[in-house]
């Protein structure tokens, strides 16, 4: 199938429609300022903790409660289920002319911005009588797929129960999940779309090097980038989010190369008329990354609606947008730093860096849920200039392979092979720091093991 492909015909004619008025309305209510939504966040939350956790059965009953709620402020309908026949709702709010569309989780692990979703109705809800809603509900009408996904995301991974990544289906529409989204866009014609995803966490941007807590793109709808009001309107749009942003992430936005993939959803839904903004969310260094890269993204989505409801997007400078860093790999979630490290192809022992990359799963077990975050060894070597949410100062200290029974302050012989430290994606991070002792045994120092525990539900 190729149905996205007419929608380029018309876009000289649609893109006068993908801005909002370029004269706003005058004096319109001032709305909440970034430390304003972060304070109300920290008081008003109802997103889970632990974002991984977060599975269909939840997102059922928040959206039931919802519903339920009464009132016309939210409509909730079922707009069709997934392969294996879990429901796929939508969430909608306000009234006004200027039509947007939010999709999260088409990836079944990508779960921050379902939560981030939760937090903005609530917001919606408890401030709704407030000048600056009323008025943004006067002016949008904001539709929302919070979990599009709802298979992967039950087994978190990836793509669908078919094998498919929804991202890549947009032409052959293989997925009923890719052909809801589809329908969605075509009956409600959006004049801007919202692709919420996260990023792998090795994701990088500077200098000098962080890991990306959040990327944006103004997506492309053809191979040579071209501009029209659509993409001028998300470039903007890019631009409040990382004004609103940088006081809490700052060196930590990033922006995306812009190539045109004709298979992804953000690209075709450009080219039919609806300009599609990207926000993925990366890594954070806290040990609990989830609340903070919530709040980044309720923020990043509250400022960015009400900067199209009074107009003052068209205030912004694109330029903020098109100066972001662009995104590279290579970062770390640990770096073991100025170990004494024995590699297999080395003489002799030399002192180096060590770093360990980090992804979040979940395992399912007799009903449960249980999120563990995973450590792979990587990369080796002079790791100085690398990102990476945390350090460990190594000095002095041989890296040895964890052997069975080892506690941090207890005397160890290691037997040679257990000093040989390789590297690759597969290669698990139990590993244990040690101080050599003239007897020729070692004191353990630390011990880095390969999965932790998050939570369980």
């Amino acid at each position: 199938m190729r149905s996205f492909a007419a929608g380029a015909a018309l876009l000289a004619l649609t893109a006068c429609a993908t801005t909002p008025s370029r004269f706003p309305i005058r004096h319109p209510p001032i709305a909440p300022n970034a430390p304003t939504l972060a304070r109300m966040w920290d008081g008003q939350k109802v997103s889970s903790p632990l974002s991984p956790l977060v599975d269909h059965a939840e997102v059922r009953r928040r959206v039931t409660t919802i519903r339920d709620g009464g009132g016309s402020l939210f409509r909730v309908k079922e707009e069709g289920r997934s392969f294996l026949g879990r429901e796929i709702w939508s969430v909608s709010f306000g009234r006004g002319p200027f039509v947007v569309l939010m999709w999260s989780q088409m990836h079944g692990d990508e779960p921050t911005a379902t939560s981030a979703l939760f937090d903005l109705y609530e917001y919606i809800r408890r401030h709704q009588h407030q000048p600056a809603v009323a008025h943004l509900l006067d002016q949008l009408t904001v539709h929302t797929v919070p979990m599009l996904n709802p298979d992967g995301a039950e087994l978190f991974q990836r793509r669908n129960a078919q094998g498919v990544d929804i991202n890549r289906d947009a032409l052959d529409l293989a997925t009923p999940e890719a052909r809801l989204l589809k329908s969605l866009r075509d009956s409600l014609n959006p004049q801007i779309g919202y692709n919420l995803h996260n990023q792998n966490w090795r994701t990088s941007v500077g200098p000098p090097m962080k890991g990306a807590a959040v990327s944006l793109l103004s997506v492309a709808y053809d191979e040579a980038r071209s501009m029209n009001d659509g993409r001028v309107l998300t470039k903007k749009l890019g631009a409040v989010i990382r004004d609103s942003l940088e006081p809490y992430a700052l060196g930590r936005i990033g922006r995306y190369d812009d190539s045109f993939e004709p298979r992804a959803f953000g690209d075709q839904l450009t080219l039919a008329g609806t300009p599609v903004l990207l926000i993925e969310t990366g890594p954070w260094p806290d040990a609990n990354p989830d609340p903070m890269l919530v709040k980044l993204n309720y923020i990043a989505l509250v400022r960015s609606l009400h900067a199209l409801a009074d107009g003052s997007v068209h205030q912004a400078d694109p330029d903020r947008y098109d100066s972001l860093p662009e995104n590279t790999g290579g970062g770390f979630h640990t770096v073991i730093r100025g170990a004494t490290v024995t590699r297999p192809d080395a003489e002799r022992p030399q002192v180096m860096d060590v770093g360990l990359a980090g992804v979040r799963r979940v395992r399912l077990d007799a009903g449960k849920r249980t999120a563990v975050l995973n450590l792979t060894v990587v990369g080796a070597g002079d790791l100085t200039a690398a990102a990476t949410s945390f350090d460990i100062n190594a000095s002095g200290q041989v890296l040895a392979r964890r052997t069975q029974g080892a506690a941090v302050g207890a005397l160890v012989s290691v037997a040679a092979a257990d000093l040989v430290i390789t590297t690759g994606a597969t290669v698990p991070a139990d590993l244990m720091l040690l101080t050599p002792l003239p007897d020729g045994r070692y004191r353990v120092e630390r011990l880095v093991t390969a999965e932790v525990m998050l939570g369980v539900k």
